[in-house]
């Protein structure tokens, strides 16, 4: 029933088209290769996110250190690359793959919360990207994101669910006292601060 779930034109041209198991070689590479550009630039981001949150205090400071050549979070980069490396080592696929999904579709969910409670709260902050129809579309993106998180299977939400009570545990552990961001308006410009200039 999952034959070829990860690669599923590979496994159409193994199964179906004799002769032509080089050609589902170059596919399962080419797919190889993807992923791991993907995973690459995902990691690159990812050290960028967790170096804005370590200079905000939400993180340790060592997330935040920056190379003294290259100028970039290269200890966050290691820690990263040696955490995923471990996870993607000892977790199914399939998990790793549904947990991810969780994740981003969760993250999706936070920004259409987010918009809604900065349009209400700091309506003059700048905002070079407009939401339209708001409250409309955030509340239609939220909808779908959590009807598409509600068809993965139980186990992993269940597992997602347990990432997440970690999170919050370093939130309100660590990140919570230490945070720099006592509210939107003394980080982030609003539109009265171009005026005055």
């Amino acid at each position: 029933m999952h034959a070829g779930k990860e690669a599923s034109v590979a496994y159409a041209i193994s199964t179906y088209m004799t002769g032509y198991g080089w050609l589902s070689t170059l596919v399962t590479v080419a797919i190889l290769l993807g992923f791991s550009s993907v995973i690459l630039v995902m990691l690159l981001g990812q050290s960028r996110v967790f170096y804005t949150m370590s200079t905000d205090g939400l993180l340790p400071k060592v997330f935040s250190d920056l190379h003294p050549k290259f100028q970039t979070p290269y200890k966050s980069n290691m820690i990263l690359f040696l955490f995923v490396g471990l996870f993607a080592a000892f977790l199914p696929e399939t998990v790793a793959g549904d947990l991810t999904s969780v994740g981003t579709l969760f993250a999706f969910v936070l920004v259409c919360i987010a918009v809604m409670i900065l349009r209400y709260k700091d309506p003059n902050l700048v905002r070079p990207f407009r939401t339209p129809l708001v409250p409309l579309v955030p509340i239609l993106g939220i909808i779908i994101c959590v009807a598409m998180i509600g068809s993965l299977p139980g186990r992993t939400q269940l597992s997602a669910l347990a990432w997440m009570v970690v999170g919050l545990i370093i939130y309100f552990s660590y990140s919570k006292t230490r945070s720099k961001l006592g509210s939107v308006g003394e980080i982030l410009p609003t539109a009265t601060d171009f005026e005055k200039k």
